[in-house]
């Protein structure tokens, strides 16, 4: 069984004056921070982290189709810098990113996946179910990682490339091209690439 990182905790609530969310930037037309609870949780070292829901400032479009709606509540962040505000990133349901990692570009991390770390999701990407991605990861271009699946260390998972199941990637793999990485595989240091399904 895999051991996840992460505790949550419910805060107390907190009134209107004593609120400390993270503020937005002035050009932050994207997303705010709501005044629900925030959730506390740890990272695989033990350091705790605070998280907070946002919600959409606007409706977001890509591709000619809108994807998330103007006051529809999106998932936890840290901090502003998690999600791009410039960009058509999205994070959904009860999805989690926080410490340094990054959500850019067109991806959408949902469900209850964890980016987190310094880890990295832009492009077209998808980060879905119950999915971790950390450490000093990437994963980008129409790249999936979904189900049970962890992606960590200095990993890469690109292209049209899935990962999926309680398949594990690690060290300094690359995963690209079409090539599907699944069930309880486990992959470190090694390049999997065209068609190879593993």
């Amino acid at each position: 069984m895999k051991l996840r990182y992460i505790i949550f905790r419910k805060e107390t609530p907190k009134t209107s004056e004593d609120n400390d969310k993270p503020k937005t930037s002035e050009d932050n037309d994207k997303f705010e921070f709501t005044d629900e609870p925030p959730i506390t949780v740890k990272d695989e070292t033990g350091k705790e982290h605070t998280v907070y829901r946002i919600r959409a400032k606007k409706d977001i479009i890509v591709n000619g189709i809108i994807v998330v709606h103007n006051g529809e509540l999106g998932g936890f962040i840290e901090k502003e810098e998690n999600l791009d505000y410039k960009s058509n990133a999205w994070i959904s349901g009860n999805a989690i990113v926080f410490g340094d990692a990054k959500v850019y570009g067109d991806a959408w991390v949902h469900d209850r996946a964890q980016v987190y770390g310094k880890a990295q999701v832009f492009g077209e990407a998808v980060v879905a179910g119950d999915a971790m991605v950390h450490g000093k990861a990437k994963v980008y271009g129409r790249a999936v990682v979904a189900g049970n699946a962890e992606v960590t260390g200095e990993a890469e998972v690109y292209g049209n490339a899935m990962v999926f199941g309680k398949a594990k990637v690690s060290g300094k793999s690359n995963i690209h091209e079409r090539a599907m990485v699944y069930g309880k595989t486990k992959v470190c240091d090694r390049e999997v690439a065209g068609d190879e399904k593993l």
